[in-house]
This record gives structure tokens, sequence and C-alpha cells, in this order.
């Protein structure tokens, strides 16, 4: 029964990608506060994890919630996080003006950050995958 909710619930693709996004946040967080904490400035942190994250996300973003893994969408998929790159170091920067920590301003991003990717991603990436999701109901 736990099975076949799991398998409902995860058909339909913003849930998929809200379970993957966990992971993929967990991967890209840990990055950036393990560079903080090493010293580097947040924008060189955020630049680098996100460097790293687009890699390891269009891996399991494309698989696992588009069920698309064609690499010629990579370019695309890099332009949509360079743009959640640049949002993101837009709000840090006003976080830091504002004397906010920085450990916790990236957490506070990680929502909206993860809002704009997707739907950057379902716009402007994953196009074809998400019109047939939406006439199949998922």
């Amino acid at each position: 029964m736990i099975r076949k909710l799991f398998i409902r619930i995860t058909n339909y693709t913003f849930i998929r990608f809200l379970l993957v996004g966990g992971l993929n946040t967990a991967f890209g967080y840990s990055i950036y506060a393990l560079l903080l904490y090493a010293g580097i400035h947040f924008s060189i942190a955020s630049l680098i994890s996100t460097c790293l994250g687009v890699l390891f996300n269009f891996q399991t973003i494309g698989r696992l919630v588009f069920k698309n893994d064609r690499y010629s969408l990579f370019l695309k998929f890099a332009g949509v996080y360079l743009v959640v790159y640049l949002a993101g170091i837009g709000c840090l920067e006003i976080f830091n003006i504002n004397k906010v920590n920085m450990y916790i301003a990236g957490a506070i991003l990680i929502f909206p950050m993860a809002a704009l990717s997707f739907c950057l991603n379902k716009l402007f990436v994953f196009t074809d995958r998400i019109s047939k999701d939406a006439r199949q109901g998922g």
C-alpha cells in the first residue's frame, strides 16, 4: 500500500522535483556551507556549489524528474542555473548588506531558488516532456 501511494505521488512531475530537490539541495548546500566554513567569500562559495550542482542536478533532474536524459539540453539547463545563480547572488548581497548570517541567508533562499529553478526548467529546458506529462495528467 505504501509503495503504491509512493508510486502514485511520484507520478507527478512537481512532486518528483521536490523529492529529488531534497537530494540536490543537500548536495549543493553542503558544498556552499563547507566553502563558507573554509573562509571563501559567499559569492565564490555560491559559484562553486552552483557549478558542481549543475553537473549533479542535470542528471538527477533530467532523468528522475523530467524523465529525459538528452545531453543536448545541458546548455539550456546550465543557462537556467546561471539565471538562478545570479538571482541568488543578488539576494545574498541584500542579506549581506543587512548583516544577515550567510549560512542562514543561504538556507532562506533554498525554497525560492528551487521554485525558480523548477519553473525555468519546465518552461525552457524540459518542455517536450512536460507537454507530454500535462496531456497525461501528470
